[in-house]
């Protein structure tokens, strides 16, 4: 099962495979069904290809409330590297992914507070710049927001 899925999730059809993630997301904000797979959608947040990359972010972000285990703990580092990471789309899909992950996890938000305020986007084109600082305003402000800590 494990294979079938990171091979689903890693298909050249990009529509299938990014279906089959959405299908993925939208049955995780409502049951923990997926989360037994969670290494496997962690051992995509380094593949090769952009696309692929997108959809483990936001998999494993609709996964963090379901996260008893802690096992975000082990993937946390890897996730936060792609706040700039080399693809500027991928980069704002993890930013506005850790909007989620906050909001699951609050332990986390002083940390990825801290990473977004420190991220270095100067290497990005003047077109996608402005993109992602917005993306990180508005991230730095929904995990800021009053109650979300306690």
């Amino acid at each position: 099962m494990r294979e079938t899925i990171k091979a689903k999730l890693t298909s050249k059809d990009d529509r299938y495979a990014c279906a089959f993630a959405d299908q993925i997301i939208a049955e995780s904000k409502e049951t923990d069904t997926w989360y037994e797979y969670w290494d496997v959608f962690a051992g995509l947040l380094d593949h090769p290809k952009s696309f692929v990359r997108n959809r483990a972010l936001y998999i494993l972000a609709a996964n963090a409330q379901w996260d008893a285990e802690n096992r975000f703990d082990l993937i946390l580092p890897a996730f936060l590297a792609h706040i700039t990471d080399e693809k500027p789309i991928t980069a704002r899909q993890c930013i506005r992914a850790l909007a989620q992950v906050g909001q699951a996890k609050p332990q986390y938000i002083p940390t990825i507070l801290s990473c977004l305020h420190d991220a270095d986007v100067s290497k990005y084109k003047d077109s996608m710049r402005p993109l992602i600082e917005k993306d990180i305003a508005e991230t730095e402000k929904t995990l800021t927001a009053p109650g979300l800590l306690g």
